[in-house]
């Protein structure tokens, strides 16, 4: 599925919520396909249900799941795609993180670029796979 890192700045709601995101835009999870309850993701991952539960719930208000009642959660018949702001924090976000996390390896500007174009192209590969 994918992984929480405790360390990383970003709290671990969001993390789940970044996480289930990808899974649907590279075709992991599709339109209408259950998502795992709050009870076994929030095992699989080792994390507090209602961690799980929070994530869920914006990912609902949001139009990406769309819950059941008494069947469960699923992923929107067309899941809702973000807003350009939305985009942009999210990558703010994550590209302040990524460039801490590279001076503080000490890694240099050309370098932490080449990584994440590589992660990019790798990514993108494992998507093409599944489509």
């Amino acid at each position: 599925m994918f992984d929480i890192k405790p360390a990383d700045a970003a709290p671990i709601w969001r993390q789940i919520e970044e996480g289930m995101r990808r899974l649907i835009t590279v075709g992991a999870l599709t339109p209408g396909a259950p998502v795992p309850s709050v009870r076994d993701l929030a095992r699989d991952l080792r994390v507090n249900p209602a961690t799980v539960s929070r994530a869920y719930q914006r990912l609902t208000d949001a139009g990406v799941l769309s819950v059941k009642r008494g069947d469960g959660t699923y992923v929107a018949d067309e899941p809702a795609k973000l807003k350009k702001s939305e985009r942009h924090e999210l990558l703010r976000d994550a590209a302040t993180r990524y460039a801490s996390a590279a001076i503080s390896a000490g890694v240099e500007l050309d370098e932490a670029a080449a990584e994440l174009e590589a992660a990019w192209q790798r990514l993108g590969r494992e998507h093409r796979r599944r489509a």
